[in-house]
């Protein structure tokens, strides 16, 4: 799959993150990596996104980027 680039206001500066989209089950999970750390978002039960990341990463800007992820699906 291609690899797009998720654009991030993250405290005033605009961010790019690498990101990977794909199906996984009857949902989907989206890669973003934040450094070196991989970090997988996906939909809960509720529709949000949870992250699931093996290293501790800031969690305001987890939710800056899953705010990100939010707008796009409401755009679509």
């Amino acid at each position: 799959m291609d690899e797009l680039l998720l654009p991030v206001v993250y405290e005033g500066e605009e961010l790019e993150f690498p990101v990977m989209m794909y199906p996984y089950g009857y949902t989907f999970r989206i890669e973003v990596k934040v450094g070196e750390t991989v970090v997988i978002f996906e939909p809960d039960e509720e529709g949000s996104y949870r992250a699931l990341a093996d290293k501790a990463v800031n969690l305001d800007l987890l939710k800056a980027i899953a705010d990100k992820l939010e707008k796009l699906k409401r755009a679509y």
